[in-house]
C-alpha cells in the first residue's frame, strides 16, 4: 500500500462504532423514521470525519472509500458492475407479479397502511425472479439429518425384534395373580 500504514485495531473499532452508532441502523426502522436525503448526507459526512481521524494523512486516490466519498467510483470491469441496474432497466416484482409504474401500490396490496411487502428488482425482460426456498439450506440440512437419524433408529428397532425378554419373570402378565394366590413356584410336570 503506497503511503497508507496499517490501521490499529483501536481505529478499526472506532470506525465500526461510527458506522453502527451514527449511521442509518435498526433504530430508525423500529422508530418508523423515514430516511431522508439530508440524513444520508449527514451520515456520510460523519463517516468522512471518522475516516479523516483514522487516516490523518488521507487515503490514496485509488482507494474505493475515497472514490465513493468523491462520487468517482468506477465499477466497470468489476463484479459489482453486474449488480447495478439503472432506473430505466429496472422492474419491480412482488408475489410473482410485475409492479407497473402506471399503477399505484395499493392496487396490488390493498389500502392497509401497515402492510409490509418485500419487492425484488430485476432487469427489464428477465422475467420474474426465482422464488426463495421455503426453508433455508441450513434448515434443510438439519431436517435431513434428523430424518436420517430417525431412519437409522427405526432400522435398529427392527433388527432388535428379539422376543427372548418375554420369557423373563418380570414380563409374565399372570405373576401378580399367582403371587396373591400363593402358587408361585408350583411345577405340574413330573421330575
Amino acid at each position: 500500500m503506497n503511503g497508507v500504514k496499517s490501521v490499529s485495531p483501536v481505529r478499526v473499532q472506532y470506525l465500526k462504532r461510527m458506522i453502527l452508532d451514527e449511521g442509518m441502523d435498526k433504530k430508525h426502522v423500529e422508530a418508523n423514521v423515514c430516511v431522508t436525503l439530508e440524513m444520508v448526507k449527514d451520515a456520510l459526512d460523519q463517516l468522512r470525519g471518522a475516516v479523516m481521524i483514522v487516516y490523518p494523512m488521507g487515503l490514496p486516490p485509488y482507494d474505493p472509500i475515497r472514490m465513493e466519498f468523491e462520487n468517482k467510483e468506477d465499477l466497470s470491469g468489476s463484479q459489482a458492475a453486474l449488480s447495478v441496474i439503472t432506473e430505466s432497466e429496472a422492474q419491480l416484482w412482488w408475489a410473482a407479479k410485475e409492479l407497473r409504474r402506471t399503477k399505484k401500490l395499493s392496487d396490488y396490496v390493498g389500502k392497509n397502511e401497515k402492510t409490509k411487502i418485500i419487492v425484488k428488482i430485476q432487469r427489464r425482460g428477465q422475467g420474474a425472479p426465482a422464488r426463495e426456498p421455503i426453508i433455508s439450506s441450513e434448515e434443510q440440512k438439519q431436517l435431513m439429518l434428523f430424518y436420517h437419524r430417525r431412519q437409522e433408529e427405526l432400522k435398529k428397532l427392527e433388527e432388535n425384534d428379539d422376543d427372548s425378554c418375554l420369557n423373563s419373570p418380570w414380563a409374565d402378565n399372570t405373576a401378580l395373580k399367582r403371587h396373591f394366590h400363593g402358587v408361585k413356584d408350583i411345577k405340574w410336570r413330573p421330575r
